[in-house]
């Protein structure tokens, strides 16, 4: 196994994978997954130094799946530094990374997708990019019988992605655990994402609206703001302000569910999707009321 540091071994195939954290578990290694699309950022390498810290060997995973960019999106354009990311997972803490060709993922002739329904994917993200998640869970679910992990890591910037992901999990009664992880900020309170490269100078200070107008939300939450209608709206004028931004959405759901709710008398997360230039990005708070 690699130390930290050092360049992990690169494989393309899904049998090196299954020979490599084979030789790991019967050395008695926990084996930690870190599923990414690449274009490495210190969000991505926060869930790769987790994943060091609790397992004995470390995949990450770098496949840009086109099955989860709806029609019309920047599948093509998607920012891919396979040299630079190995780099980076390597210096994080991983002993493998897993660079498939599409070819692998999805061999020629294969048929078959796994979805998730219901107010977990039909809301937010889900209504408008219709066909994404169930590209997400197609593709985890193809990456965790591959990798055969005990741990896989997610951010929680992706909340939504990660209620489904783990409700996937539930329902198929896999053998994996599900570690969220915190969400990394830029200076600015911009949450880290690969998209963020494609963001002017201007663009990128703008952008730091959507934690902003977060932050203002839970500060009004604190103070005893429970309705969801004050809450959504508030933060919908807070970013309206920022003309480089449009908002696609901002919504308070439940925060295991995702359902609707008429009052904050549970735990909710607050989330919001924008337009900044070429960028789609979202952020969400969570609140503990």
């Amino acid at each position: 196994m690699s130390g930290e540091g050092k360049l992990p071994e690169v494989v393309t195939t899904a049998a090196e994978v299954r020979e490599r954290v084979g030789a790991a578990r019967a050395g008695g290694a926990c084996i930690g997954l870190v599923p990414t699309m690449g274009a490495l950022h210190e969000g991505h390498t926060a869930l790769i130094e987790r994943a060091r810290a609790d397992c004995g060997y470390v995949v990450a995973t770098i496949f840009v799946n086109p099955t989860q960019f709806p029609p019309g999106e920047d599948f093509e354009r998607y920012p891919r530094d396979l040299e630079g990311d190995v780099r980076k997972a390597g210096e994080a803490g991983a002993d493998l990374v897993f660079a498939p060709p599409v070819s692998e993922v999805y061999p020629p002739g294969d048929c078959t997708f796994v979805e998730v329904t219901g107010p977990p994917v039909e809301v937010m993200c889900g209504a408008h990019r219709p066909g994404h998640f169930r590209g997400v869970t197609t593709v985890c679910a193809r990456l965790f019988n591959i990798v055969a992990a005990d741990r896989a890591y997610f951010g929680a910037k992706d909340y939504q992605q990660l209620l489904v992901v783990k409700q996937m999990v539930r329902d198929l009664r896999l053998p994996l655990e599900i570690v969220p992880v915190p969400t990394v900020r830029e200076a600015g309170g911009l949450a880290m994402s690969s998209r963020n490269r494609y963001l002017s100078a201007e663009e990128r200070d703008a952008a730091t609206v959507l934690y902003r107008a977060l932050s203002a939300a839970g500060k009004k939450a604190a103070a005893g703001e429970s309705d969801p209608s004050a809450l959504v709206a508030g933060v919908k004028e807070m970013i309206g302000g920022e003309p480089l931004v449009e908002v696609q959405y901002a919504e308070l759901r439940d925060a295991e569910t995702l359902e609707e709710i008429v009052r904050l008398d549970r735990p909710a997360v607050l989330a919001v999707a924008a337009f900044v230039g070429k960028a789609r990005l979202i952020d969400n708070v969570v609140f503990k009321p």
